[in-house]
């Protein structure tokens, strides 16, 4: 993969004016409320007709839309991110088409994501000055980084979250992203709760359990807010400070992330996870606010485009490959591992900590598949000397 390739979103913070800030409001609604008409639209077709409609359909239908007296108001914002709010659901039916997300959901005016997306030609960007359309004056951004040299963004995506606060994302082309010189290093790796992942080099790397620091605040403020009277003031300024706090553990936890990740794939050449299926994890009341907050899901994916990004290859082992029960050493396999035990000692007189012990599978592992290829049956030898085999699908 070359540089030019490479697209790159960067994020900043804006500070609207008042009049700005009343148009972007008014963008947002208008989105949300073609989105529906559209999916409702498509969805009548089909369990009325069994008809099927794209995008195309739907743009001539905004085009009706906007003529009739009801919906007249859409005609007040720019018709780029009404268009591209159609593309967005046409994206979303085909990947419900080929079973990779569930059916596309009707937008909520509380619950779902205030945005808006620009084209070209509903923007311009000159000399670090981005102004959208139906506006006069260009948007207050904190330039925090500075977007790589002689970029010119192909779409700009405007949103406010829940605490309130607005940014707006750059997607640019970056020459600067290039395979990192090759390493002839590799590290498994062992995510975990008392860490928040254990290497093959017996490092371990503590979990800073961003959600825990917080919880006490976080649980009063959602006091507070629950004895608010619903629809009122109050409870809306309540509501925003417990988005706050929220806002607060999620970038901590994104900044740490990813310094973490773009370590792990500088220094190594080939990367070895473990394939967790973490939304059936998460269903153990018990860790399901520790797995949350660890965000294994969103570490594994920086970790997989950083991985492309660089030149770095990423592998994952099955998540049935019994890392934890198998000595690293020997190759003995264990019949049983409750997850209290943290320390165990084999037959063969070694004594392993459990979460270096599989971070050292997950290597050895995943290294046999890299040099035989998907479909390996290593072999494994149980206690007595008898030997086991164990498929790992990659």
């Amino acid at each position: 993969m070359t540089g030019a390739h490479v697209k790159r979103a960067f994020k900043y913070r804006f500070y609207p004016t008042d009049a700005q800030a009343a148009e972007l409001s008014r963008t947002f609604g208008c989105v949300r409320k073609v989105y529906n008409l559209a999916l409702q639209a498509r969805t009548e077709a089909w369990a009325l007709r069994s008809e099927r409609i794209n995008y195309n359909a739907t743009s001539a239908m905004l085009t009706e839309w906007k003529k009739s007296e009801e919906l007249a108001f859409l005609n007040e914002v720019s018709s780029v991110p009404l268009q591209q709010c159609l593309r967005h659901l046409q994206a979303a039916f085909a990947s419900f088409f080929v079973k990779k997300a569930r059916y596309p959901r009707f937008k909520s005016k509380k619950k779902s994501r205030r945005s808006a997306e620009y084209t070209t030609s509903g923007f311009r960007f000159r000399d670090g000055r981005l102004t959208l359309a139906k506006m006069a004056e260009p948007l207050d951004i904190v330039w925090s980084r500075p977007l790589p040299e002689g970029a010119s963004p192909s779409t700009v995506t405007v949103s406010q979250d829940a605490a309130g606060r607005w940014f707006v994302s750059l997607l640019v082309e970056d020459a600067s992203v290039m395979p990192l010189p090759a390493r002839d290093s590799a590290v498994g790796i062992d995510v975990g709760l008392e860490h928040l992942m254990t290497l093959s080099t017996g490092e371990k790397i503590t979990n800073p359990r961003h959600e825990g620091k917080d919880r006490a605040r976080l649980a009063l403020a959602q006091r507070r807010l629950a004895k608010k009277e619903k629809g009122s003031a109050n409870r809306a300024k309540a509501c925003r400070k417990v988005a706050k706090i929220y806002a607060r553990i999620a970038d901590r936890r994104q900044d740490h992330l990813h310094k973490l990740t773009t370590r792990l794939v500088r220094e190594n050449q080939t990367l070895i996870i473990e394939d967790l299926t973490v939304r059936n994890m998460v269903r153990n009341r018990k860790l399901a606010r520790a797995i949350s907050d660890a965000a294994w899901s969103t570490f594994r994916n920086m970790l997989e485009y950083k991985a492309e990004w660089y030149g770095r290859e990423l592998i994952a082992v099955d998540r049935y490959y019994p890392s934890s029960r198998l000595c690293s050493k020997c190759g003995s396999l264990q019949q049983r591992m409750p997850l209290n035990v943290r320390t165990w000692t084999c037959d063969c007189g070694t004594t392993h900590d459990r979460d270096v012990n599989a971070a050292k599978n997950l290597k050895a592992a995943g290294l046999a598949v890299s040099v035989c290829g998907a479909g390996v049956r290593p072999q494994r030898r149980k206690p007595g000397g008898q030997s086991a085999v164990k498929q790992k699908t990659l």
